[in-house]
């Protein structure tokens, strides 16, 4: 609309510029000629620019009480801003209570790092559980059954224990994406809304797939608990039948 106006005004000043004026033509002339154009620009082209001004102001009025109402919004940042005051605090201070209750040294240096929230600690975990746990006994201190049973379980305790700590870090990573959101949404500008939406939904995805690594250790360390039991039994009964062929060969004497 507004290129339409600037070439409509420019076709009516070079229309009175080509108009070819008499050689007799005097002051009079030219005053005629120019109270036309400015005629023509204060009624023509200047109630279409009313128009359009009105159309702008009726659109903004529109969008701020309707489409994106300026209290409302205001009224949500604030109510956000006092949620966030009041949890914060609570927040820090949960997050700030000492869990750790291992006295001796190893205990003590093990539960540190399975509570640093660090996962690159990982690679230190393994010689702190082995001098917590101890290792595996020899060959010749235990039958093959018994030290694979113990080898897989130390293996799936230690990826338990390494999957929990690297969870936690990724926790502590959702809070703070968590914290960064709810900023975002006191401080967002009307409009914004979906952006935000969809950041969350990209949180809430990270999350439920942290969840579900967790859960699938879990399910892990249920099997393995599950095959130990079966390994035992196993065992036993292998104990059984080799007692019975014992007894059978002394009664067959």
């Amino acid at each position: 609309m507004n290129r339409f106006i600037k070439r409509r005004v420019l076709v009516l000043f070079l229309a009175g510029l080509l108009v070819p004026v008499a050689a007799n033509a005097g002051i009079t002339d030219i005053i005629t000629l120019l109270t036309t154009i400015s005629s023509t620009l204060q009624n023509a082209i200047g109630t279409v620019l009313g128009g359009i001004q009105s159309i702008r102001t009726t659109i903004t009025q529109f969008e701020q009480q309707v489409v994106w109402p300026v209290a409302l919004i205001n009224e949500t940042k604030n109510e956000v801003a006092q949620v966030r005051s009041q949890f914060s605090t609570l927040a820090r201070q949960i997050e700030t209570l000492p869990t750790s209750s291992a006295s001796l040294a190893n205990p003590k240096q093990l539960e540190g790092l399975l509570r640093s929230q660090q996962a690159a600690n990982l690679p230190q975990i393994n010689s702190f559980y082995t001098q917590v746990f101890q290792t595996l006994p020899p060959a010749d201190q235990a039958t093959t059954t018994q030290r694979n049973l113990i080898d897989v379980d130390d293996a799936l305790a230690l990826g338990a224990l390494k999957t929990a700590t690297a969870s936690d870090q990724g926790s502590q990573q959702m809070l703070s994406i968590a914290d960064s959101l709810e900023q975002e949404a006191a401080a967002s500008a009307p409009g914004s809304a979906p952006i935000v939406t969809a950041q969350t939904a990209v949180a809430n995805l990270q999350n439920q797939a942290m969840l579900q690594r967790l859960l699938a250790a879990e399910l892990r360390q249920e099997a393995a608990r599950l095959a130990h039991e079966n390994a035992l039994r196993k065992q036993s009964a292998d104990a059984n039948r080799t007692l019975r062929n014992n007894l059978q060969q002394i009664l067959s004497r």
